[in-house]
């Protein structure tokens, strides 16, 4: 089981957790929502959870609940900025279909 970072994904995530805890976190999952049935979820917090997994990318620390982590092993994470809109990516081998506007996503 894996979750890795592009190197940009990387970069974006330190400034981020910077702003937090020592211990703080990049806290990834999976929530129903969208047309196509689940959303990524992308948070930062200040510490890992009981139930939670932790991987870790070029020292960044990421964590995924156990529910989660089905959906979501073997994923890519990169950042990228396109005009206006930026954000991370997520290149999922699971992913089986994504809606028309991007948001949500089938395994």
């Amino acid at each position: 089981m894996a979750i890795t970072l592009t190197e940009r994904a990387v970069t974006r995530a330190k400034n981020h957790l910077a702003k937090y805890s020592p211990n703080a976190v990049l806290r990834l999952g999976v929530k129903p929502t969208g047309c196509s049935g689940n959303a990524y979820l992308v948070e930062f917090a200040d510490a890992a959870g009981p139930d939670d997994q932790v991987f870790e990318s070029d020292g960044v620390r990421i964590v995924v609940d156990r529910k989660s982590l089905a959906f979501l092993d073997g994923t890519e994470i990169d950042y990228a900025r396109e005009g206006l809109n930026e954000g991370f990516r997520f290149k999922n081998p699971n992913e089986k279909a994504r809606c028309g506007c991007g948001e949500s996503f089938t395994v």
